[in-house]
C-alpha cells in the first residue's frame, strides 16, 4: 500500500465537503435572490430542486467513471466544473440563467459517489460501516453554505461571494491532484452491462428504496427549511440559515454512528427502528404543530434520517463488488430524488388544499412500507454481512 492510500478518507471526506458546499448555493441564497430578480414562488420552487435534480442523476456517471479513472480525477474534473456555475452566477440575471446553473452546480452533489466507490478498496467489509459514516461527514459542506454563505452574501452582495468559492475549488482540485492515489484500482466494464447485470438484483431496488426516504428526507429538508422558515414562522433569513444548518449538522454528524452501529448489529433492525421514527415523526408534522413541536420532529427526522443513511451504505459494498461504483451511484441516484420531488409536492400540495398535511401523510405512509420491508430482511437474512465476503476481500487484495 502506498503513503498515499493512508490519507485518502480524510482527503475525500473534505471534498464531498466542499462539494456539498457548492451543491446548495443556490438555495442558500434564494430569499435573497428572489427580491433581486423578481422571482415568483413557482420558479423558486424549480431553481431550488434543479440543482437536486442533476446532481442525483449525474451520480451514475460519476459512480462509473470511479471506478473506471480513480477518485483523483473524477473529484479533480469536477472542482473545476463547478468553478462554471459560480462565475456565470456572478452576472446572472434571469430564471433561466439561474436553472442553468443549477443544472452545473449539480456536479457537487455527483460527488458523493466518488468516495463510496473508491473507499471500499481500502477497507475490510467489516468497517465499511464506520468508513461510509465518517465520509458522509461530507454532508456538512451544506450547513456550512446554509448557515455561511446569507452572512457572506449580506456582507459582500450575493453577486460577489461566489468569487471566493471560487477560489476554494480551484485550491482544492490542485490539492487533489497532488495528493490523490495515482494507482487506485481500476475496474473497466461496460456501464449497459453493469446496469443489465444489476437490474436483476432485487437488493439493489431494495436499498434504493430505503435510501429514497433516508436520505431524501435529508435533502428535501435542507432545500425546503430555509424559505419556509421565513415565511410560516416568520424567523430572520440568518435565524432560518442556522436553524437549516442545526437539521444538516444533526443528520451528518450522526450518520457515522449510525454506520458503527450497522457494523455491529443487524443493519436491517436498526432501519426498521430508522422507519418507524421517521413514519411517527412526519405524522407529527402533517399537524402543522407549533414551532417547538415542529423543531422537535424535524430534528427527529434528522436524526432517524442521518443513522439511516448510515445503514444503508454499510449494506452497499457487501452485496455488490464489481459494480461498486454503478450500484453506489444508481442508489445515491434515488436517493437524491428522493430531496427533489417532495418540496414540489409539498409546494403543489399547499397550493390545492392551503397546507402540507397530505404531503407529511405521503411520507409517512412510505416510511412505514419501508419498515415492513425491512422487518422482511431481519427474518430472512439475519446475516447480510456473510453474503459477499469472500469477494470482497478477493477485490481488495487484486
Amino acid at each position: 500500500m502506498n503513503n498515499k492510500r493512508v490519507y485518502q478518507l480524510p482527503l475525500q471526506t473534505l471534498s464531498l465537503i466542499l462539494g456539498f458546499a457548492a451543491w446548495v448555493l443556490l438555495s442558500s441564497m434564494i430569499s435573497t435572490i428572489k427580491v433581486d430578480l423578481h422571482l415568483l414562488p413557482g420558479q423558486i420552487a424549480w431553481i431550488t430542486a434543479i440543482p437536486v435534480l442533476s446532481g442525483s442523476l449525474l451520480r451514475i456517471p460519476a459512480g462509473y467513471l470511479t471506478n473506471r479513472y480513480g477518485a483523483r480525477i473524477i473529484f479533480m474534473t469536477g472542482f473545476l466544473i463547478l468553478i462554471i456555475p459560480m462565475l456565470w452566477l456572478t452576472a446572472a440575471r434571469h430564471f433561466e440563467e439561474l436553472l442553468g446553473i443549477g443544472l452545473l452546480l449539480g456536479v457537487g452533489g455527483s460527488m458523493f459517489s466518488v468516495g463510496v466507490t473508491s473507499l471500499p478498496k481500502y477497507y475490510q467489509k467489516d468497517r465499511m460501516g464506520f468508513v461510509n459514516g465518517i465520509y458522509g461527514l461530507g454532508n456538512l459542506g451544506s450547513a456550512l453554505t446554509t448557515f455561511g454563505l446569507p452572512l457572506l452574501a449580506a456582507s459582500l452582495g450575493w453577486r460577489n461571494a461566489p468569487w471566493i468559492y471560487m477560489g476554494v475549488m480551484l485550491l482544492m482540485a490542485l490539492i487533489v491532484f497532488k495528493t490523490g492515489d495515482r494507482e487506485e484500482s481500476r475496474v473497466n466494464q461496460p456501464l449497459m452491462k453493469q446496469i443489465k447485470e444489476l437490474s436483476r438484483q432485487s437488493k439493489l431496488w431494495v436499498l434504493s428504496l430505503f435510501y429514497f426516504i433516508t436520505f431524501g428526507s435529508f435533502v428535501a429538508f435542507t432545500v425546503f427549511l430555509p424559505n419556509f422558515l421565513v415565511e410560516s414562522f416568520a424567523l430572520t433569513k440568518p435565524e432560518a440559515g442556522i436553524y437549516t444548518a442545526c437539521f444538516i449538522g444533526l443528520a451528518t454528524l450522526i450518520r457515522p454512528v449510525g454506520g458503527l452501529i450497522a457494523d455491529k448489529l443487524n443493519p436491517y433492525m436498526l432501519l426498521s427502528l430508522v422507519f418507524a421514527g421517521i413514519g411517527v415523526s412526519s405524522l407529527v408534522l402533517s399537524l402543522s404543530p407549533g414551532f417547538g413541536v415542529y423543531t422537535a420532529a424535524t430534528m427527529s427526522i434528522a436524526l432517524f434520517a442521518g443513522v439511516g443513511n448510515g445503514a444503508v451504505f454499510k449494506l452497499v459494498p457487501l452485496y455488490f463488488v464489481r459494480e461498486a461504483g454503478v450500484a453506489n451511484g444508481i442508489i445515491s441516484a434515488i436517493g437524491g430524488l428522493g430531496g427533489f420531488f417532495p418540496p414540489l409536492c409539498l409546494g403543489l400540495i399547499k397550493g390545492f388544499t392551503g397546507n402540507y398535511m397530505l404531503g407529511f401523510i405521503l411520507m409517512s405512509g412510505y416510511a412505514w412500507i419501508c419498515l415492513v420491508i425491512a422487518l422482511l430482511y431481519v427474518k430472512y437474512f439475519r446475516k447480510p454481512a456473510r453474503e459477499s465476503s469472500a469477494a470482497v476481500v478477493a477485490f481488495q487484495t487484486r
